[in-house]
């Protein structure tokens, strides 16, 4: 028998390997696009940036060290210069391809960073894996721009896995269904009307605002914002304000909200604030041609007769007064039960006397009022 050469024994002290093997080394060289490994070959093993990862430009040396042991694919026992062309990315994307697969068996929710923002949804990755969330299955509700996604860490679960066709599902939207589902059910099991909440506004109309009670929305109503009046809730409201508001009225899933705390009700007191005989001072706050309505405190309006503006006679309230302006007048009537006040100027204007066409006058106007 002939004895082995000195290169014939140590080639067959290495293992053999072959195309689709996966092999274990040690890496002992990085550079900033390609990684040389040891893997107890003859050859060392090269992984090239391409091949480690899809993400493009990154520099192998911030993710890989000298003395890091990985595993890869090969490609190529001998690329033509006497290398092994391995495979990092692939290697990890089949790993990546059974755990989504195992998640989609399980219905197990997963965790992962957005890769990139596509125009019709979200690209994830598991461990090389990709996949496809369409915008649709990424909210709750309509997202118009999915670019602050971008680089976020999202959970969701796999509801489609066909990798033959390269069709893996994701789903986010039912996991923030449920979630708010459960976050509803503890607030209802929590409020009871009269109870006093905090909550942001996330909505505001011509009607009112909707609040963000944390589990459900509230519906704050335009006449339940302030005992004064309201014109516009936008301009009292923008989206993200904190309010603090009380429970008035909870229907099924519906709640019903209110600001008119009634510590802070204009009426409390009134009786002795407005008694007949006091001089008080309002705004004009609109005008009709029986009379103008003077504001004397947000929530309480008091009615100026026609008659009861000047010693002189006066056509229609808005010939002598104009909205926003400041009067003086004094309360010749108060009736708390039904809320009005009744004011008078000429009472100012010269002494008490009956005056019965006067009376009858303001008692007119009180009814014209009410019927309206």
């Amino acid at each position: 028998m002939s004895e082995m050469s000195f290169e014939q024994m140590l080639e067959e002290s290495f293992k053999t390997i072959r195309n689709g093997e996966v092999v274990e080394g040690v890496v002992i060289g990085v550079k900033p696009d390609e990684i040389i490994l040891n893997i107890g070959y003859k050859s060392d093993g090269i992984i090239t940036r391409s091949e480690y990862t899809n993400e493009a430009n990154v520099d192998l040396t911030t993710v890989v060290s000298v003395g890091d042991t990985m595993e890869a694919k090969v490609l190529k026992v001998n690329d033509g210069e006497g290398q092994v062309v391995l495979t990092y990315k692939r290697l990890a994307a089949e790993k990546g391809s059974k755990r989504l697969e195992e998640a989609f068996n399980n219905q197990e929710v997963l965790t992962a960073k957005v890769a990139q923002v596509l125009s019709g949804g979200l690209s994830v990755v598991i461990d090389e894996a990709r996949v496809f969330i369409p915008a649709s299955l990424v909210s709750d509700t309509y997202e118009k721009d999915l670019n602050k996604y971008e680089g976020q860490e999202i959970s969701f679960v796999v509801t489609e896995f066909n990798p033959r066709r390269r069709r893996i599902i994701g789903d986010r939207k039912q996991l923030l269904v449920a979630e708010k589902a459960e976050q509803q059910r503890e607030l209802f099991e929590r409020i009871h009307v009269g109870d006093v909440v905090e909550g942001s506004i996330k909505n505001v109309t011509d009607f009112g605002a909707f609040v963000d009670l944390g589990g459900a929305d509230g519906l704050l109503h335009i006449s339940e914002m302030s005992w004064g009046r309201v014109e516009n809730p936008k301009k009292v409201f923008k989206v993200g304000d904190l309010v603090r508001v009380f429970i008035k009225d909870i229907n099924e899933n519906k709640i019903a909200l209110s600001m008119k705390f009634e510590e802070d009700n204009p009426w409390n007191n009134a009786a002795e604030k407005y008694a007949v005989g006091n001089v008080v001072t309002g705004v004009v706050a609109r005008m009709t041609d029986f009379g103008a309505f003077i504001e004397l405190a947000p929530g309480v309006d008091a009615l100026l007769h026609v008659s009861q503006i000047s010693k002189v006679h006066v056509e229609k309230p808005a010939d002598v007064l104009k909205v926003g302006e400041a009067i003086e007048a004094k309360i010749v009537d108060f009736n708390e039960e039904d809320k009005k006040i009744s004011l008078s100027i000429k009472a100012l204007l010269e002494p008490e006397e009956d005056d019965e066409a006067a009376d009858a006058d303001i008692e007119a106007a009180v009814e014209e009022e009410a019927e309206e």
